[in-house]
């Protein structure tokens, strides 16, 4: 995997022809699938419900060709008036390449051109390694929040310098 480091990543949206392949990736992570929801699995209406409505933006990470992950966010949370990443998740067969990290920046880059000032986004509080990562990205936690089914999440904001 390791040529692939230098090859072109697009960000591509996703639609209702490709649901499939957000499917395969989804499942591809059963870590965060039980950390999320209790389960290794995912059903296709809850990805469709996540990933095609009308609310948030949700799209393929792509290198090449190949679909190699999935970035979801809500441009603006209505509690707060900042953009919320709701999700950054990278194929297991693609994992250790980088390829979270370059998705992120190149995420960033959209919002900062967007004229925002700072990424919002919330880390269930057992996902020590997500923590990590987005801690290693500039990341400060602020808060800790209710999630659904009595958990909670930390919350995470990045000031975005120009």
């Amino acid at each position: 995997m390791k040529e692939k480091l230098m090859m072109t990543m697009t960000l591509e949206e996703i639609t209702k022809d490709k649901i499939k392949k957000v499917q395969e990736i989804v499942l591809s992570n059963k870590t965060y699938n039980v950390l999320e929801n209790g389960r290794e699995t995912r059903s296709m209406k809850e990805i469709k419900e996540e990933f095609l409505n009308p609310a948030t933006y949700s799209y393929f990470i792509k290198v090449d060709k190949d679909y190699i992950g999935l970035i979801d966010y809500l441009p603006e949370n209505p509690k707060d008036q900042y953009p919320w990443l709701g999700l950054l998740m990278i194929h297991e067969q693609w994992k250790g390449n980088s390829f979270g990290k370059r998705a992120y920046h190149l995420f960033e880059k959209g919002i900062k051109n967007s004229g925002k000032h700072a990424i919002r986004l919330g880390v269930l509080n057992n996902n020590r390694d997500a923590k990590a990562f987005w801690e290693s990205l500039g990341f400060s936690y602020y808060d800790t929040k209710p999630f659904k089914a009595g958990r909670e999440v930390d919350c995470y904001e990045k000031k975005l310098k120009n």
